[in-house]
């Protein structure tokens, strides 16, 4: 996994290491951190059918974040065509929310990087639904 010596985990230069990079930033709490690993203008699919991107990207964001409960995810598939990468994971965030409610969240992301021109991996399009209608 790549990291700054000290601080937050840096954006890869592997596309199959950007699920654990990310995973490892989303349990930090940072949303900074999260932030990072996503591209000028990448989408976060909130719901099937519905995307959002910039101020309303990270705020959605920072929700999940809010729950202060750890993500667990395994990467199942990388797919690599030149700068743009496909990766298929699953995970869950199952814990007690900050006021006390079970919360049990799983699924299988499908989410699109690219590689920067500093050859560094970030997310494009964010898709935890996956395939869900």
């Amino acid at each position: 996994m790549t990291e700054a010596p000290h601080g937050p985990p840096e954006p890869p230069t592997d596309p199959a290491e950007l699920p654990a990079v990310f995973a490892r930033a989303f349990n930090s709490g940072d949303i900074a951190a999260v932030d990072r690993l996503f591209a000028p203008g990448a989408v976060f699919v909130t719901a099937p059918g519905r995307s959002v991107s910039g101020d309303e990207r990270r705020a959605a964001n920072a929700e999940f974040l809010g729950l202060g409960i750890p993500m667990d995810l395994t990467l199942r598939h990388t797919y690599v065509c030149d700068d743009i990468a496909l990766l298929i994971g699953d995970y869950v965030i199952s814990g007690t929310g900050p006021d006390g409610t079970p919360v049990h969240l799983e699924g299988s992301a499908t989410d699109v990087a690219r590689r920067g021109p500093d050859g560094r991996w970030r997310y494009v399009i964010d898709n935890p639904s996956g395939t869900s209608r």
